[in-house]
């Protein structure tokens, strides 16, 4: 019996067994790539922390580097704890789905209330959210490389700060982006920006916690500070959001690592002194944003 190769029947049949089988190839394509795909995100990851402690190297050397270069991955607690025997390794820990999970939700939730926005955020983690720190060596000491992601005028941002020996001096800073403006807020991944983190200090004279801060009008003569960005104050603010959030935490390790400086009296500091640095933060200019980190 003769097929009708013109009649509806046939064509739908056709198409249908077509989507089906170009579904199947693309299915078998994008499972085959994948472990090509994950060494890829793998060895950028490996690129960013490496570039943190000022070390550039192609992505075909990165695992190689990073390995030769690391002392020690560590998972920390929200209070700045080590976890013991942690469930999921340091490297494997997404903190920027831990962010969209946690953070955009306190955004939105208080969008209203600054007040009770800050509440949330300084009780924000306590849940069990793991925050990784990688310890590498760099001029033969240990350096302290913190992962942070946040919300810029378009979408999420992130990068990594590398805190020197002596707890409070940032050794180097890398920040990137998924989609800020051209020529303003996209300007936080060139080395013009970058540069001036170093040398920076993220704790007071007194030992208070300050972060370090993006500041619109010029950083001139401040040791927390860097100049923002000129058009792009809502990406800089991000960055200071992102900045003085996740290093809060990171804190009371920061602290047993300062000589001296391991007294009670100095580790209650902790949640007073991250509440006045964001008391300095443009909240409601991030909550403009922050919506578009969960997209």
């Amino acid at each position: 019996m003769a097929v009708d190769v013109n009649s509806n029947k046939y064509t739908f049949i056709f198409a249908t067994v077509m989507v089906i089988v170009v579904a199947t190839l693309l299915a078998l394509a994008s499972e085959s790539l994948k472990p090509m795909q994950n060494q890829n995100v793998a060895n950028e990851k490996r690129q960013n922390i490496l570039s943190s402690i000022g070390l550039s190297v192609a992505a075909a050397d990165a695992e190689a580097a990073y390995t030769e270069n690391l002392v020690e991955a560590l998972v920390l607690d929200a209070n700045g704890q080590v976890v013991e025997n942690p469930a999921v390794e340091a490297f494997n820990i997404d903190v920027l789905k831990d962010y969209k999970a946690g953070l955009s939700n306190i955004y939105k939730a208080n969008a209203g209330d600054m007040e009770a926005m800050k509440t949330a955020l300084l009780a924000w983690g306590k849940g069990g959210v793991n925050y990784p720190m990688f310890i590498l060596k760099k001029d033969g000491e240990n350096v302290y490389v913190v992962p942070m992601v946040g919300t810029g005028l378009w979408g999420p941002i992130w990068g990594y700060v590398t805190v020197a020996g002596d707890g409070k001096t940032v050794v180097g800073a890398v920040f990137d982006h998924k989609s800020e403006t051209p020529g303003l807020g996209a300007e936080i991944n060139q080395p013009s920006f970058q540069k001036p983190f170093e040398g920076k200090t993220i704790f007071d004279e007194s030992g208070a916690f300050t972060g370090i801060k993006v500041m619109k009008g010029g950083a001139k003569g401040s040791e927390h500070g860097v100049d923002a960005i000129s058009g792009g104050t809502i990406t800089s603010n991000g960055v200071t959001e992102m900045i003085v959030r996740t290093l809060k935490i990171y804190e009371p390790y920061f602290l047993k690592l300062q000589e001296g400086n391991r007294t009670e009296d100095v580790i209650a500091l902790h949640l007073d002194s991250v509440a006045v640095a964001l008391d300095s933060l443009n909240l409601e200019e991030v909550v403009d944003s922050v919506a578009l980190s969960a997209e």
